[in-house]
């Protein structure tokens, strides 16, 4: 793949993406415009650019390990740790995790949720990118990058395959920059 940094390659990445997102209404509930991944992460050349590209936006050497948020955010997190020769931790739901635990609350845009990592995840100071599938409200983002930072480790980057700009999103994770593949 050509390196993602051109802005025609950004825009082949965004067009990518877009064309493998279905709208899936009112789930979870009514009113609500699921972004259902799964076709991205079924077609194996697609996975493997977008894959690429977030390595190439932050490079092997800008972080030490990979966060992934449950649960989608687990699979691009795996593949973006194995690409790079990095560790994988899961980000999980409350109540998930067999050892000691740092816990944090947020809202999303259709509710209420508990994030919990391992409290010996990281080593301190370790450099982490964080990634998931979607950025909505934002909620999920901070409540992980909170968990990443109290359990030690340092936020190094943020990556999703998808930001849904009008629920404007950044604005709860700023100043941290966000690097989203496609942006609606």
């Amino acid at each position: 793949m050509s390196e993602p940094t051109s802005e025609g390659t950004r825009v082949e990445i965004s067009e990518l993406v877009a064309s493998k997102v279905l709208d899936v209404p009112d789930f979870p509930k009514p009113g609500i415009v699921f972004k259902d991944l799964m076709p991205l992460f079924a077609d194996g050349p697609a996975f493997a650019a977008t894959i690429d590209a977030i390595v190439a936006e932050h490079g092997v050497d800008s972080f030490d390990v990979v966060a992934g948020i449950e649960a989608r955010g687990f699979v691009v997190a795996a593949a973006v740790a194995y690409a790079t020769g990095k560790g994988l931790v899961p980000v999980r739901k409350a109540g998930k995790l067999p050892r000691a635990t740092v816990a944090a609350s947020y809202t999303l845009e259709y509710g209420e949720a508990i994030l919990e990592v391992h409290a010996d995840a990281f080593l301190a100071g370790e450099r982490v990118l964080v990634v998931d599938d979607v950025l909505a409200t934002g909620g999920t983002a901070a409540a992980t990058m909170e968990l990443v930072e109290r359990a030690g480790g340092q936020v190094s980057g943020f990556s999703v395959l998808l930001e849904l700009g009008f629920l404007e999103g950044r604005s709860r994770i700023a100043p941290r920059p966000v690097h989203a593949l496609l942006t609606v």
